[in-house]
């Protein structure tokens, strides 16, 4: 054999092995790349109860374009909704928070006030605005409305300087520890134990333990949040079908799910049920739980601040009663041979508390927002009225000293 030869032979071998091993590659399987979703799914909502700074959980990212484009890509692909709940749930809050002019990645209950002074703000200001923009939306116009009272309460605490000194928890504490003391001991046997603990304890009430409050507040704020407004946000922007992707995601509940073709009704029938519904899901459902943590903070200071709140809380729904109205303290006893009876301008419940809460929203303030919402001219005057206007008249330090002295001449023990 030449060399040529040779040299051709060796170049036929080598192209026909070239040639069997490129057409067995290509019976080979491709490998597949894991679609860019998979890290966001199956992934559980560690803070959707509003207690740490951020989203729903670290592994999801906080922009929007790259949340709605892992989702649609997951829909695409026939993923469960199950598997890409806190996805689905994360890509509406971010929606809400932007739409709120809210900076989410800064959202840190824990912070303290200063820190998250506008944002405690801005949750209300967008409550109002989702409501007169769509007036449907009687519950978001509850929240803003009786939020700018909320607020105010909030800002009174914050004022610590005054809160703590005159005319402030102390004196209010110090003012029933003196009436208690010229009320006959047997009344006062029967008289709330939240009213003898602001006598007893109010007037040791320190700074750490109104910061303690006020966190406690803004975690359950955040967490409310968190919970209704993206769902108002799926719905504006998808209708019913966003809120049965909601639904199959295992995001919200049957209960909430009737909440909104109640909404989608346009009665006013299916207004007032889709208010009663959120509501329930709002007092019931999101921040029970942290009520009652909250009351029982701090050993006796939780109920101290819980009945305060409740003391000084007055939502500026119009015909609203303050609770101190709606339920005043009223107990009676025998004394000497005669039955007594000891009146006073005190709550006789505490709004921490489950079923008095719910007792109250359902005897007062829920019925009240339906006579408003139903009277069109008077809704659109009360809620277009600014936030700021609603904090600044909510204000309760300005009407400590009326409230304490209206408190003194309505105490009263009669036969």
């Amino acid at each position: 054999m030449t060399h040529h030869t040779a040299g051709r032979s060796i170049r036929a071998a080598a192209g026909f092995l070239l040639t069997c091993l490129l057409l067995g590659l290509g019976t080979m399987p491709a490998v597949q790349a894991e679609p860019g979703y998979a890290a966001y799914l199956d992934l559980p909502a560690v803070n959707g109860d509003g207690a740490g700074g951020g989203g729903l959980n670290p592994a999801l990212p906080l922009d929007e374009p790259v949340l709605r484009t892992a989702l649609e890509q997951a829909r695409a692909d026939g993923v469960a909704p199950a598997r890409y709940g806190t996805l689905l749930h994360q890509y509406w809050l971010v929606v809400a928070t932007q739409n709120a002019e809210i900076d989410l990645a800064a959202w840190d209950p824990t912070r303290g006030v200063a820190a998250n002074e506008r944002t405690f703000n801005q949750v209300y200001v967008n409550y109002l605005r989702l409501t007169t923009q769509h007036p449907e939306l009687w519950w978001a116009g509850l929240a803003g409305i009786a939020g700018g009272s909320f607020a105010s309460g909030f800002f009174d605490l914050g004022d610590v300087g005054v809160i703590l000194d005159v005319p402030g928890i102390h004196q209010l504490g110090n003012a029933v520890a003196d009436l208690l003391r010229v009320t006959p001991a047997e009344l006062v046997a029967k008289v709330p134990a939240d009213i003898k603990l602001l006598a007893t304890e109010g007037s040791r009430l320190s700074a750490a333990d109104v910061a303690w409050y006020q966190t406690r507040l803004m975690i359950m704020q955040k967490h409310i949040f968190t919970d209704l407004v993206p769902m108002h946000e799926a719905y504006l922007a998808e209708g019913m079908a966003g809120i049965d992707e909601m639904l199959a995601a295992g995001v919200i509940d049957d209960s909430i799910r009737t909440a909104w073709q109640s909404v989608a009704s346009g009665t006013r029938d299916g207004y007032i049920d889709a208010l009663i519904r959120m509501t329930d899901r709002e007092q019931n459902f999101v921040v029970a739980d942290q009520w009652d943590a909250t009351a029982g903070g701090r050993g006796a200071i939780g109920r101290v601040l819980t009945y305060v709140s409740t003391l000084a809380g007055k939502p500026a729904v119009p015909g609203v009663r303050a609770p101190g109205n709606f339920r005043p303290a009223v107990v009676s006893a025998d004394v000497a041979g005669h039955t007594l009876s000891l009146r006073t301008p005190l709550p006789a419940f505490n709004w921490a508390d489950r079923e008095d809460r719910w007792t109250y929203i359902m005897g007062d303030l829920n019925p009240r927002h339906i006579d408003l919402e139903s009277n069109p001219v008077l809704a659109a005057s009360v809620l277009g009225e600014a936030f700021w206007n609603k904090l600044a008249q909510g204000r309760a330090i300005a009407r400590l000293p009326e409230l304490i002295s209206d408190m003194t001449q309505q105490w009263a023990v009669v036969e």
